[in-house]
């Protein structure tokens, strides 16, 4: 036995301890899935279904992992690290293009709508995307918003020379922005704007530009899969997505349930602050009128194609673009009429 899959064996073993759960059966594949942040509100969807027996009754034994930042989770599944991972899938996009032989794929859309957002204060007279000209715009290394920002600004005709970009660690982006030290700032709508809030920023001087809705087309984060795990543990995979489908349909209908298997993970953690993060990436990301037509879950290939046209305003392909089945495999998702959203 490796010394990682060990370790994935005591981690379950600890996570069944804080919920008295029995052991899973010897004969249940171990799945590592790794995040793509510290574990707070939004990750409920995958440890509901941890602590209700969702998982073990699907026969996978699963080890949910925190991450740093958006490229973590894609190398720990390329490598073979992880199982799984939530991943940002314009990073994976442009992974798979830089290393086209990587075994890595996406095999659920959770984030239709991602949550790439420019979250700025009103009192320093910023609240369409053109008003960041003349301003000081903070940017974390690591940040999914971070990187769309030259496709944000090429579409909404923003002047980046005007745009004085300060390079700040994720740890103080929220002080620094709740101190006016700057004027704005790019990250994940539901993580800026809740850890303002939990620092007491009136909330009536705090403007969130969402990217979507300011020409974004982008899909945000999807579940991969390192393929060759998927390939000789197809069961296991389905598994896992149809109690993580299970999981998800519980976050949505008792957020404030759910928010329960975060907090027994995180002592420092505010309910109220975590149920409302949680309530506010299933309203804005989770349930969005294409999940309501099309299920949970899948990719539009219309809505692919012009994606690729925009990233590409930020980010010179080596080779072709992909097509749609080079990056996403559908044939692990739960049947069509469990992914209706109801």
């Amino acid at each position: 036995m490796s010394v990682r899959r060990a370790a994935l064996m005591v981690c379950a073993a600890l996570a069944m301890a804080v919920t008295g759960a029995a052991p899973a059966p010897a004969a249940d594949t171990l799945v590592g899935i790794s995040l793509d942040r510290p574990i707070d509100g939004v990750a409920a969807p995958f440890l509901v279904p941890l602590d209700r027996g969702w998982y073990r009754a699907a026969h996978v034994n699963v080890s949910v992992m925190p991450g740093k930042d958006m490229l973590e989770p894609i190398t720990r599944v390329a490598s073979g690290q992880s199982e799984m991972a939530l991943a940002d899938f314009n990073e994976l996009i442009k992974y798979r293009d830089a290393h086209p032989k990587a075994p890595i794929k996406a095999v659920f859309m959770l984030y239709n709508r991602p949550a790439y957002a420019i979250v700025a204060r009103k009192g320093r007279g910023i609240a369409t995307p053109k008003d960041l000209e003349g301003k000081r715009l903070g940017m974390p290394p690591g940040d999914p918003a971070a990187a769309q920002w030259p496709v944000f600004a090429k579409i909404n005709k923003i002047d980046t020379t005007k745009v004085t970009i300060e390079r700040i660690s994720k740890p103080i982006r929220e002080p620094m922005l709740a101190s006016g030290q700057i004027d704005a700032v790019t990250g994940q709508s539901y993580s800026v704007f809740i850890d303002l809030k939990g620092k007491g920023v009136p909330m009536d001087d705090i403007t969130v530009m969402a990217m979507a809705d300011h020409g974004l087309a982008l899909y945000g984060q999807a579940i991969v899969v390192n393929t060759n795990f998927a390939a000789k543990n197809p069961d296991a995979v389905k598994g896992f997505l149809g109690a993580f489908l299970r999981g998800l349909r519980a976050s949505i209908a008792s957020p404030g349930k759910a928010v329960e298997s975060v907090l027994q993970r995180g002592e420092s953690l505010n309910k109220a602050l975590e149920r409302e993060r949680l309530t506010m990436v299933i309203a804005n990301d989770f349930v969005t009128p294409e999940v309501k037509a099309n299920g949970f879950g899948t990719i539009d290939d219309a809505r692919f194609a012009q994606s690729l046209d925009q990233l590409a305003l930020g980010y010179t392909f080596k080779s072709a673009k992909p097509k749609l089945d080079d990056i996403f495999d559908p044939s692990y998702l739960p049947p069509a009429k469990a992914r209706i959203f109801r």
